[in-house]
């Protein structure tokens, strides 16, 4: 009879496979990123380093606890234990950080004006780059359409007809209105703003990175207390046996 519930055990086991199998798809997926990882450099993006970091500890944490679940060894365990409470402070610090940045970047948009944008609205190669989110997004101007000066680009043109949800370009738009008061170009434009499309991309993102965090940290406090309850029964299977065999030796 082993030193820990067998249930318990093979239920420890088993979700720590399949953050070994998690582990390993995050490895391949570093590696198939690391193609772009020049590209993605180019432009100001972040490396690639820290998403290597996290899918070898997850990996190698995974196949620790396998080993530890298996062997019922309280070294193990107790190092196991360690790296699951380290982890699930990091997750919950990152967590915390990803929250303040979201709420400052949502704010600094909201509070964009048409002094700010005027600084983005000068360069020719945001200019284009707005058409084009106008154009796919269904959306109008920066912070408002007066952004664009007098003329207004064929590419705010609203259609009434193909109201929808709006938001991701996909399901029609948010609505339409008039054009401002002493402007050329489409009789109808689109009421909503790319600042508002812009935010609502950056909030899915930060959202799926918040779930993302905050869930590893309940997964990581969640195997730290099964790793305590696992090395509990190891101690008292030790304990018992110890017991036994001073009473046989007296």
């Amino acid at each position: 009879m082993g030193k820990i519930n067998s249930c318990l055990k093979c239920l420890f086991v088993f979700f720590n496979v399949v953050f070994a199998i998690i582990g390993c798809l995050l490895i391949f997926g570093a590696v198939k990123a690391s193609v772009f990882s020049s590209q993605l450099s180019a432009v100001g993006a972040p490396g690639l380093g820290w998403v290597w970091v996290f899918a070898i500890g997850v990996l190698a944490i995974s196949c620790l606890g396998i080993y530890a679940g298996i062997s019922e060894k309280e070294l193990a365990l107790k190092i196991f234990a360690g790296f699951m409470a380290v982890g699930m402070i990091i997750m919950l610090i990152f967590g915390i950080v990803v929250v303040v940045m979201r709420n400052k970047v949502r704010e600094s948009f909201r509070s964009t004006s048409a002094e700010v944008s005027k600084p983005f609205m000068a360069e020719e190669g945001f200019r284009n780059m707005l058409e084009q989110l106008q154009d796919s997004g269904h959306c109008c101007g920066l912070a408002s359409a007066s952004d664009w000066g007098d003329e207004i680009p064929a590419t705010c043109k609203c259609e009434p007809g193909l109201d929808g949800f709006g938001g991701f370009g996909t399901f029609g738009h948010s609505g339409c209105k008039a054009r401002p008061q002493g402007t050329t170009g489409p009789n109808q434009i689109y009421q909503q703003t790319c600042g508002e499309l812009i935010i609502s991309y950056a909030d899915l993102f930060f959202n799926i990175a918040i779930g993302f965090l905050f869930g590893f940290a309940i997964t990581a406090l969640l195997g730290l207390l099964v790793a305590l309850l696992m090395i509990h029964q190891v101690r008292r299977h030790d304990q018992a046996g110890a017991s036994s065999m001073a009473m046989k030796g007296y």
